[in-house]
């Protein structure tokens, strides 16, 4: 087994002697890199955004931007990574760094004022400027000042203002960054971080880090996983760490074993096939969302309400699966969309409906060293959906209640109903009543009245800091009539 090693800004650096359990953050900031920032610990404010060179999904590398607040350094064991430091290029001998485009907009429109946000701020916007596919202005030359587009999210150039949507600022105010986003032309031909994309990115490798009775551990193949698992099944099993990272930084948690799974071939396939969609448990939800490119659209809604661009990076549909959380939100619209998980250990496979996989607050039928390879999504899809996420932010936070809808309707009859609902049980789940009392009924202002009756009545719902028990109810039965009203108006125009 090879020394564990992290390129960082094209430096070869030795993992060791950090403990296991040390974020990619810790790491970082002992060798001297402190542009590297920790604000929150949990993934939600972007200080500690740094670039990672990941498998890409329109060219062989893509530039992606994550949490180094969460990641173990010893996950990125083989990989190149790129700070705030290093995307500046250094000059000749006696000469000024040159800047980065994205740090020169930055600079020059007031989006800096005391600099702590600002290196997460552009290494998230870097991975944006970096992104396969955002189209440059058409002169960059006379577009150069105009920061204005239609879309007040996406900018003339392209830049996709969701990509910072992990990154909180507290002093400059975000119009400033904003029209720095806005403002950034395309790479250079010369930019070098520009063509590594051309090049693929670095191969796993397997880890077997250890420091006194810690270890993480990353085999290459799933057999070889899944016999580690059968050998330790209190292993703690992690992908993106985008759940596991907060349990470290905020609760101290600590594990004797921690296995990666996130680099296995054999969790990261996407196929479709004429009856279902299979989606590997080890892709990334922006993976995910890019290779789909929208043919699902309950899925499509779901992605840009899942937390930030940051953590949807890294998160996984294992994970949100994997740690059972009621309040998650991909659960409740792989329920609607009648989803089944494929669990895998070392005796086999088997196929479980989503509908049967929870079994209690945070349990589930997984049994110790088994995997969720992937997740199963029955074609044809229902052509009416929608997802509606009940939050005290719009993006970026935990969802009071989430609701998800998949209808068929034909000649006015709603022929089939499901309904996937999270924040108001123990576990994620149907709403079996009120899918009954849509299916076989005209699509009608009545039928959705009396529905979203019963589905005010679906669940346990509680009281909380999020929501009172009473509100959640409320919010399930307007939901249905929110979608009723949306898809007559849909019909109408």
């Amino acid at each position: 087994m090879t020394e564990a090693r992290i390129t960082v800004n094209g430096k070869e650096t030795p993992i060791s002697p950090a403990a296991p359990h040390t974020t990619a953050l810790d790491f970082l900031r002992e060798r001297g890199l402190t542009g590297t920032k920790e604000g929150c610990a949990e993934g939600e404010c972007g200080a500690c955004s740094v670039l990672v060179a990941r498998p890409g999904v329109n060219k062989p590398t893509d530039w992606v931007a994550v949490n180094a607040c969460l990641v173990p350094a010893a996950a990125l064991d083989g990989q190149e990574i790129i700070t705030s430091e290093g995307l500046a290029t250094a000059g000749e001998p006696g000469t000024s760094t040159s800047l980065h485009p994205v740090q020169e907009e930055m600079a020059v429109r007031g989006g800096s004022q005391c600099g702590y946000c600002t290196p997460g701020f552009i290494c998230s916007m870097a991975a944006e400027y970096y992104r396969p596919g955002r189209c440059a202005p058409a002169d960059s030359a006379d577009s150069a000042d105009s920061t204005e587009s239609a879309d007040a999210e996406h900018g003339p150039n392209g830049f996709d203002l969701h990509a910072l949507s992990g990154n909180l600022c507290r002093c400059t105010g975000y119009r400033p960054i904003r029209d720095a986003a806005f403002a950034v032309g395309a790479p250079a031909d010369e930019d070098p971080l520009a063509q590594r994309r051309e090049q693929a990115p670095p191969a796993p490798v397997a880890t077997e880090y250890a420091q006194d009775d810690s270890a993480f551990l990353r085999k290459s193949t799933l057999a070889e996983t899944l016999e580690l698992l059968r050998e330790r099944p209190d292993a703690v099993v992690v992908a993106g760490s985008t759940d596991w990272g907060v349990e470290v930084n905020l609760r101290s948690r600590r594990a004797d074993c921690v296995v990666a799974i996130d680099r296995l071939s054999e969790l990261r396939e996407l196929r479709v096939e004429s009856d279902r969609i299979e989606i590997g448990a080890a892709l990334s939800l922006t993976e995910i969302e890019r290779r789909l490119d929208g043919d699902v659209p309950l899925l499509a809604e779901l992605f840009p309400q899942f937390a930030s661009r940051l953590i949807r990076n890294g998160a996984t549909l294992g994970g949100n699966l994997g740690t059972g959380s009621p309040i998650g939100d991909s659960p409740p619209v792989l329920l609607a969309l009648e989803a089944s998980v494929v669990l895998v250990d070392i005796d086999g496979e088997r196929e479980v409906p989503l509908v049967d996989y929870f079994t209690g607050y945070r349990q589930s039928v997984r049994r110790p060293g088994e995997l969720i390879r992937a997740v199963r999504i029955p074609l044809p899809l229902s052509p009416v959906a929608a997802f509606h996420k009940i939050a005290k932010r719009r993006f970026d936070d935990i969802s009071s209640v989430a609701v998800a809808f998949a209808l068929d309707i034909e000649d006015g009859i709603v022929r089939k109903a499901r309904i996937g609902l999270g924040g108001v049980a123990a576990t994620p789940i149907r709403a079996l009543a009120a899918e009954a009392a849509l299916e076989g009924k005209p699509w009608a202002a009545e039928t959705a009245e009396a529905a979203a009756g019963v589905l005010q009545a679906q669940g346990t719902p509680m009281n909380d800091h999020r929501a009172s028990a009473g509100y959640r109810s409320a919010m399930l039965g307007q939901s249905l009539l929110k979608l009723y009203a949306h898809t007559t108006e849909a019909v109408s125009s």
